[in-house]
């Protein structure tokens, strides 16, 4: 299992790999909204599940803040658009998009 830590100063959330380098999402806080706008996984650590731990650790922080989220990046727009369980945390102008 991979420790994500929110890393308020940088606006991102990461996981430090055993080899040294970090994956992380970007996060944007917007008046009662946060948007995702960039996800970064080394490519050598694709595949592992590494950035569907960062999404979903990201999205319990937004719906225990209370906040709706703007799926930029494209990875957190598949993620959702897969995961019924935070269709809920869509902005309304993406669930159309995504068709949720």
């Amino acid at each position: 299992m991979h420790d994500v830590i929110r890393n308020e100063a940088d606006q991102r959330f990461e996981i430090h790999l055993s080899d040294g380098t970090v994956a992380f999402a970007d996060y944007r806080p917007m008046h009662g909204k946060v948007k995702f706008p960039h996800t970064v996984v080394p490519p050598h650590h694709e595949g592992q599940g590494i950035g569907s731990a960062i999404a979903k650790a990201s999205l319990d922080w937004a719906r225990s803040e209370g906040l709706l989220v703007i799926p930029a990046c494209t990875f957190y727009a598949k993620y959702m658009q897969r995961h019924a369980e935070v269709h809920d945390l869509l902005d309304p102008g993406y669930r159309k998009v995504l068709g949720v």
